[in-house]
């Protein structure tokens, strides 16, 4: 793909990836690209790649297709953002990054584009599993011929970002423990096991314990709260964006009807919130059962 840094005077909005692509090579071009585009780097964009992604997932959430659009196109750009600063270094550009992507759905969908068909889903994630044990044992030939150190070994939970949620993180966490057998055999176990943890937090605050000790207690209860989800196959990070969203609709029914009797939240008992929040509540259940 070749790049024109030579914007036009006023550049037209495109459909085609390579407009794109070029608009951003323009933004950092020096002398003639965006001041702000041009001090950014790979640590201070990451920031903002989070960011749009967490966007996308919340106009997901909320059903928003129109908002979805427009949070995909952010997202994008965060890609060619970091495509242009790895080819102004001479690593990579993002035709590396789309033939890396496509090279990789295909050589990890044997069961679509090769011999392996018509297979159940747990043998599908079966295979999957051994596709990127060879690749990264491909890798680590790569790196050896190539005269470079070999990576760290690392364990079986090795290779899950830091960065990522917390709650998404604790979820990868327990799964990988999952594949060699350190988990609970049902769900009732982990139910058992949240009530353990609540107790414990219980136990710790009559004790007197500080802020830190209580913390922890609270931590193991999440991270219990995220294996009883894991095991129901639901996604704790969503099901909690999903809450905060009811959170969000409920509380603010409770605004708006105190603010039609001209009063705001400060200003109400929590008994008349409380009353106004169930209110709330049984208006949405009437309604979806309705639907």
């Amino acid at each position: 793909m070749t790049v024109s840094t030579d914007a036009p005077r006023s550049p037209e909005p495109s459909s085609d990836i390579a407009r794109l692509v070029e608009i951003m090579a323009w933004l950092r071009t020096p002398g003639k690209g965006c001041p702000w585009d041009l001090e950014q780097s790979f640590e201070t964009i990451a920031p903002y790649t989070i960011e749009e992604a967490y966007e996308v997932a919340d106009a997901i959430t909320r059903g928003d297709f129109s908002e979805l659009k427009d949070e995909l196109g952010d997202l994008l750009l965060q890609v060619v953002f970091h495509a242009r600063m790895a080819e102004e270094r001479g690593l990579f550009a993002f035709p590396d990054v789309v033939r890396a992507i496509t090279e990789k759905l295909i050589r990890r969908h044997p069961h679509v584009f090769g011999s392996a068909r018509d297979l159940p889903p747990d043998a599908v994630k079966a295979l999957w599993g051994e596709i990127k044990r060879e690749e990264k044992r491909q890798k680590a030939e790569a790196r050896a011929k190539a005269g470079l150190p070999p990576l760290a070994e690392g364990g079986v939970l090795s290779g899950i970002p830091a960065a990522l949620p917390g709650l998404t993180r604790a979820l990868k966490l327990q799964d990988k423990a999952g594949q060699v057998g350190f988990d609970w055999n049902n769900v009732d176990s982990v139910l058992d096991k949240i009530v353990e943890e609540a107790n414990e937090i219980v136990a710790a605050r009559r004790a007197g314990e500080g802020t830190s000790a209580i913390a922890g207690e609270i931590g193991d209860l999440l991270f219990a709260v995220v294996n009883l989800a894991r095991h129901l196959d639901i996604d704790p990070e969503a099901a909690l964006r999903a809450t905060n969203a009811k959170f969000e609709r409920r509380f603010g029914v409770i605004e708006d009807r105190l603010a039609a009797a001209g009063r705001k939240p400060a200003e109400a008992s929590l008994d008349e919130m409380d009353a106004l929040w169930n209110e709330a509540k049984a208006a949405e259940r009437a309604a979806k059962q309705a639907g």
